[in-house]
């Protein structure tokens, strides 16, 4: 299990549920100090109260996708409130099933804000020398298996995903240099609390496509705190499928 310095301290975008809060506690309790970004507050709170060390668990309320643009200046805040960052976990992101002909201009929009500009933006933000700690930061950036099977009615979604990853892998090349890295993990479905409000039915469908049974957000986690870690030191510019074997 990877360990971390409390003066190793990293931001988790959407900390507040799902993948990022699991994320932002295992941080936690491997050693880190953890800044968690979203935007409901009572969730929030509820994370710090959850943290095996909440005096190095912090939050902040904040919707990233509002102004991406900002997200450069955003970050160098936080910075100077907390000091410079070890890397960042972005898992902030949004999705529905749409064929192309029912898809709204500001449903196209919004989509890409959240799931691209947003998390390209803190890419960017974590390209400045000034906000980091050097050579071993490290960024890790939730994409999707959806980037690559392109399924019917995921033309907007997956599009914002296979976005992301191709930034973030060309950002990883450009980072390379300084020692910064830079990967995304692809998870298939995982049992998140957004996940559990379809219909039984749709998720027993879901929970069949997989050998092993369905992903959790802990399963997802373990791997992004491990792409964090020192121990992944030579790991970048990857893209890492978490499906069990079942989709791709």
């Amino acid at each position: 299990m990877a360990t971390f310095s409390e003066k190793q301290c990293f931001i988790v975008a959407g900390a507040s549920s799902g993948i990022g809060r699991a994320i932002a506690l295992l941080l936690n309790a491997s050693g880190a100090s953890v800044i968690g970004l979203a935007r409901q507050v009572e969730l929030l709170e509820s994370l710090k109260q959850e943290a095996a060390y909440p005096e190095c668990m912090f939050t902040e309320r904040v919707d990233l996708a509002a102004d991406p643009a900002s997200i450069p200046a955003y970050v160098a805040q936080l910075r100077t409130k907390y000091g410079k960052f070890q890397g960042v976990a972005f898992c902030a992101g949004t999705g529905q099933v749409k064929p192309v002909r029912a898809v709204t201009d500001e449903e196209l929009r919004r989509t890409f804000e959240i799931n691209f500009f947003a998390p390209f933006m803190m890419a960017k933000a974590f390209a400045d020398k000034r906000n980091h700690n050097g050579k071993g930061t490290s960024c890790v950036f939730v994409s999707s298996v959806a980037a690559m099977r392109c399924d019917k009615g995921q033309s907007v979604y997956a599009s914002s995903k296979a976005a992301l990853a191709a930034a973030v892998r060309s950002i990883g090349r450009e980072c390379a240099p300084a020692g910064i890295r830079f990967n995304c993990v692809s998870p298939a479905a995982i049992r998140t609390p957004l996940l559990e409000q379809n219909d039984p039915e749709m998720l027993a469908s879901q929970e069949a496509l997989y050998p092993m049974g369905m992903g959790k957000v802990e399963d997802v986690a373990n791997l992004v705190v491990y792409l964090l870690s020192d121990e992944a030191k030579w790991i970048t510019t990857q893209d890492y499928v978490i499906d069990c074997g079942g989709i791709l």
